[in-house]
């Protein structure tokens, strides 16, 4: 149960009550009726509780999922949301990063506030949850995390991401563009603290406090800004290639993965071969660009498409490959890019988000991969082998099988149809 934010017309009366997509299909499926139904009766039964209107608000995840354990929202951000309201936010400038599912920005949008989004995802889920809610966004108030901040800040809320170097990186940009009086609020789960999280923050501000447990949930309260400590965003990665060359791959906090290029990446590229007639390539997921890197080594006039839901991620990947026929795609999917069709589409596709472990995005990443191959076209992966891709796989493509496994990882060869 949540009231609305402070500076809001308190005059209406009306309680705030979230209900979650898979929670309303549930009741629906228990009481045999249309899910307008079922919110008609919630909001019945709601207002003979009260004795008053009540408004429920619909927040959902996005994209969908079908387990119904995960989430849209958690209690770290109810603990935001509730500190929050012990600000007065009238005539406030307000900054909200790293809002997954859109869950402070749904609360918060009578303060028509900033928002700081990594992933286009975040930004698509925001931007349905207020569609659904009847609320309307300014596409002018989403900002990418390298985009200064068009004015000062006085409160700014933070989902602490689970990247440390990221979390640096949100806490510098924070202190850069806050009002002298402003005030960051910093949420996370218990289970997740660790003494850097506050060793961090004192870098960027002197008043560092850490509320009492709630619900499992932490919040940390950061005043007094300090001068910004000298910081380079940019990490540089050495790798050698297959053809021997060695060279330093830079890319920006939060990207996959930081310190090295992970393992599962490396047997990949030691064991794919572009062939002579694969000239339209596109590296999904592409992180920091090494795959397309690569590729782009074996086959120099070929035509790479890398795509990544990260902002960060092709950021970081335009420092990898600035010359050549190559093409950037910010997106959670295929539809990003126009009607291309591939010869070959190459990927470590992700299952971890944050703190959670989830293959339905990669799976639903392997549907469209399928429509998007031309005839005879291939699509060549690497996944940890405890994931079992291959069923799903054979469920898309006309073969898919095993091409190359070792104690921890497996490639994957699909094709379609053709050759």
């Amino acid at each position: 149960m949540h009231d609305f934010p402070r500076n809001s017309n308190r005059s209406e009366n009306r309680e705030f009550v979230l209900i979650e997509r898979n929670q309303i299909i549930q009741l629906t499926k228990q009481r045999n009726f249309w899910k307008l139904n079922a919110i008609q009766y919630l909001f019945r039964k709601l207002q003979q509780k009260f004795n008053r209107p009540v408004f429920i608000m619909l927040i959902t995840r996005y994209p969908p999922t079908e387990n119904n354990s995960l989430r849209a929202w958690s209690a770290a951000d109810e603990y935001l949301l509730k500190e929050v309201q012990q600000n007065s936010l009238d005539k406030k400038a307000v900054a909200i990063f790293n809002d997954r599912f859109g869950y402070l920005g749904c609360h918060l949008h009578k303060c028509n506030p900033w928002h700081v989004s990594d992933f286009k995802s975040q930004q698509i889920s925001l931007e349905l949850n207020l569609k659904r809610n009847g609320v309307n966004v300014e596409s002018g108030k989403f900002i990418n995390p390298l985009d200064s901040l068009p004015e000062l800040i006085d409160i700014a809320i933070l989902s602490i991401p689970k990247s440390l170097d990221l979390y640096r990186f949100y806490l510098n940009q924070i202190s850069r563009s806050m009002a002298e009086n402003g005030i960051a609020l910093c949420g996370f789960m218990t289970r997740h603290f660790t003494p850097q999280l506050l060793s961090i923050a004192e870098e960027y501000f002197h008043d560092v406090s850490q509320s009492l447990a709630w619900k499992k949930a932490r919040v940390l309260t950061l005043k007094e800004k300090k001068e910004s400590p000298a910081y380079d965003a940019v990490e540089e990665i050495p790798f050698t290639f297959s053809d021997g060359g060695n060279e330093s791959l830079k890319q920006y906090p939060g990207v996959f993965s930081s310190g090295n290029v992970d393992y599962a990446t490396q047997f990949l590229l030691g064991n794919l071969t572009i062939q002579p007639d694969e000239n339209c390539i596109l590296d999904l997921a592409s992180g920091n660009g090494v795959i397309a890197r690569a590729v782009q080594l074996q086959k120099p006039d070929t035509e790479i498409h890398l795509l990544d839901d990260s902002y960060l991620a092709i950021a970081s990947s335009k420092l990898n490959l600035s010359t050549g026929n190559v093409h950037f795609h910010w997106g959670d999917s295929l539809d990003e890019i126009d009607d291309t069709e591939f010869d070959i589409v190459v990927s470590n596709p992700p299952f971890h988000f944050e703190h959670e472990v989830n293959t339905e995005i990669s799976t639903a990443l392997f549907r469209e991969v399928a429509g998007r191959l031309k005839p005879g076209g291939r699509f060549v992966c690497v996944a940890n082998k405890h994931l079992g891709y291959l069923p799903t796989l054979k469920k898309f493509f006309t073969r898919a099988s095993i091409i190359k496994e070792n104690r921890k990882f497996v490639i994957y060869e699909c094709k379609k149809g053709g050759k």
